[in-house]
């Protein structure tokens, strides 16, 4: 059966050049003694707007685990698919994160909340979960309204799941369920609840998703109370351990952090939480890599640098269209955006400084950061100048891309 290890790391490449440079971040901390699961990820969006596909996807990590002679676990992640968008994905892919974000608030059959309330009603009353000092009063109502928000949800997700379990048979994948692109984070009986769905319609989960407070803005900083998401998390952390328990599970569940690449506020929390309880964490990043090829390009100077000013330029233009799709996941102030004519006159370091995610330096703009991160159509419609730029300069662009997983992320979540 296909098992995640306890520690695993989502990396997008939306370009699909720099998988040997990630992996490299993974060697690196295994080397520090740490097995951390490289997990290579891209949406069924991105492949549309870049004009790839998943086969693509496992072509790269493939080709990138064999030249590095990597030995352990890794998998290529079908990243947000629903019933739509699956199809396409299930040969490539051994890793699904099956998004129910659009199922959730459409209503089951009103037979099957009634018969989903008869069958939690064991937990009415007085509940307690471990490691948790609040104590949830439920009544059969509380139950029901959780079930009228998510029943339909994890119903599509057990039909998703079967539609995948078809082809590639039992065991063969590893279960993600991802809610977390929706306005309002779910509680901790929400998520006790929706455990118990995915369980009854026998999806084994290995990892979960849920919206959590605050802003996870592509691109930038988390946004909002640290500690208060450290309290939510720990909760979450503890739910999913009583749901094993409770709901038959796999042993193996765990959190999923949809970052937005970045959140680098909370990666503390989560590493002492996650070695307080003793547990794993799944966090996955997706346009990271694609930033740090353009600030690589910047570094480079030059030609590489005029093109990075070129995509700056026609994503000023653009800005209204690049946004658009993105519109809940930025928060752009249009006003701390240089003009073009400003940052012709730019040398390379101070576009790498704008562009770097470092909050101690006066020139990094997070405005900027962001509207680069959702301009990656821009490569894309010039993508054989593109490519000839990351090859003519692929040291430097895949230092970056190594230097940002290991030293960002990975040492600061894992504390290495």
């Amino acid at each position: 059966m296909k098992q995640l290890n306890k520690y695993s790391f989502g990396v997008g490449d939306r370009f699909g050049h720099q998988g040997e440079a990630q992996l490299k971040a993974f060697i690196r901390a295994k080397e520090a003694g740490l097995d951390i699961s490289p997990v290579w990820n891209k949406s069924n969006r991105e492949h549309e707007i870049i004009g790839t596909g998943p086969a693509d996807v496992r072509k790269e990590a493939d080709n990138a685990v064999k030249s590095l002679g990597w030995s352990d676990n890794y998998f290529v992640d079908a990243d947000h698919i629903n019933l739509a968008t699956v199809d396409r994905f299930i040969e490539p892919s051994d890793f699904f994160t099956i998004d129910v974000a659009s199922y959730i608030g459409k209503p089951a059959p009103a037979g099957d909340i009634d018969a989903f309330v008869t069958n939690c009603s064991e937990y009415t009353g007085e509940v307690t979960i471990p490691g948790i000092s609040e104590t949830f009063r439920i009544s059969t109502e509380d139950i029901r309204k959780v079930a009228e928000q998510y029943l339909y949800a994890a119903k599509m997700a057990g039909e998703i799941y079967r539609t995948i379990e078809k082809v590639k048979g039992v065991g063969n994948f590893i279960t993600e369920v991802s809610m977390d692109e929706v306005p309002s984070p779910q509680t901790p009986i929400e998520l006790f609840f929706i455990l118990k769905m995915l369980s009854n319609e026998k999806v084994p989960v290995q990892t979960i998703a849920p919206k959590f407070s605050g802003r996870f803005n592509k691109g930038v900083n988390y946004v909002g109370d640290v500690n208060g998401f450290a309290v939510e998390f720990e909760q979450d952390v503890l739910v999913l351990k009583e749901a094993v328990k409770e709901f038959g599970l796999p042993e193996n569940l765990k959190l999923s952090v949809h970052s937005g690449s970045d959140k680098f506020a909370i990666y503390p929390h989560i590493g002492r939480i996650i070695k307080k309880y003793n547990t794993g964490i799944h966090v996955k990043t997706a346009g990271t890599t694609w930033l740090e090829e353009v600030i690589g390009l910047a570094k480079a100077d030059g030609e590489a640098l005029e093109f990075v000013k070129g995509i700056y330029e026609k994503a000023l233009q653009k800005q209204e269209e690049l946004c658009a799709p993105y519109a809940d996941v930025i928060d752009i102030k249009a006003e701390n955006l240089p003009s073009a004519e400003e940052v012709k006159n730019w040398s390379a370091k101070k576009m790498v400084d704008s562009l770097t995610h470092d909050n101690s330096c006066k020139d990094y703009n997070p405005d900027m950061r962001q509207l680069v991160h959702v301009g990656y159509k821009l490569a894309a419609m010039q993508v054989d100048r593109y490519f000839e730029l990351l090859e003519k300069y692929s040291k430097i662009v895949n230092d970056c891309v190594f230097t940002n997983i290991y030293e960002r992320h990975m040492k600061l979540l894992f504390e290495l």
